[in-house]
């Protein structure tokens, strides 16, 4: 058997969970490379390394025939790497300007002029790209600085009472305005926008309990065209009807 990576949609990291679930190092992260790699006379076609990937980037292919249609399935893939390395609630950081120090949290929290979303975690938190959630599409249009911290200390987690990693924490003049606790993959966007957008709502003093509207995690502005807008993009029909 043959052992193959659909690195258009592989985050290609460390923590990859095809590694982790090899009984025999046929994957192995390569410290010199600096990417997944592959010993194929190291493999025992045990297939555990295809079950683990949730990206479904890993392949084994059974024969020569298997190997050719996995590899020309990999090369037609219309997918491209640059979609998949962007920021998302969970993975590891992409934007070196999103990624702050524990020290310099303080400071961005009270001295900013909008609301600060910050998302803290932990090397053991992390996420595959794949599965885990876009911040762009989460905050779409929204006036907020986002902000990534890892975690070292414990200071900062007692100091806002953490108790999951990842966390999403929403800041306003300094003061916590809402927190979202552990892990929301892709099946799950709809509710983790939900609950993100309660958050900024409330701290912005912009819901409207009158609004008919009753889809979850609707901006309820009261305003008809922004309440079609962002229930159309998620394909939803406004449920109010207009």
């Amino acid at each position: 058997m043959t052992v193959l990576i659909n690195f258009k949609i592989c985050d290609n990291a460390q923590e990859c969970s095809g590694i982790e679930a090899c009984p025999t190092g046929a994957i192995y992260w390569n410290s010199d490379d600096k990417k997944i790699t592959i010993d194929n006379s190291k493999c025992i076609s045990c297939m555990r390394c295809e079950e683990a990937c949730p990206s479904e980037a890993i392949r084994v292919g059974k024969n020569k025939t298997e190997y050719e249609a996995i590899k020309k399935e990999f090369n037609e893939d219309p997918r491209k790497i640059s979609d998949l390395f962007v920021d998302r609630y969970g993975a590891q950081p992409i934007d070196v300007e999103a990624l702050i120090k524990e020290e310099n949290v303080e400071n961005i929290i009270n001295t900013s002029n909008m609301p600060v979303l910050i998302e803290f975690f932990e090397d053991d938190s992390i996420e595959c790209l794949r599965r885990s959630n876009t911040i762009s599409k989460l905050i779409p249009g929204e006036k907020i600085i986002y902000k990534k911290v890892e975690l070292r200390e414990k200071s900062l987690i007692d100091k806002y009472n953490i108790s999951k990693l990842p966390s999403l924490l929403l800041f306003e003049k300094g003061a916590i305005e809402g927190k979202i606790e552990g892990f929301y993959d892709t099946e799950h966007f709809e509710e983790l926008k939900g609950k993100l957008l309660e958050i900024i709502n409330k701290a912005n003093n912009e819901v409207n309990e009158d609004c008919p509207c009753t889809w979850p995690g609707c901006p309820r502005h009261g305003k008809c065209n922004e309440c079609q807008e962002d229930h159309h993009s998620l394909g939803q029909e406004t449920c109010c009807g207009k």
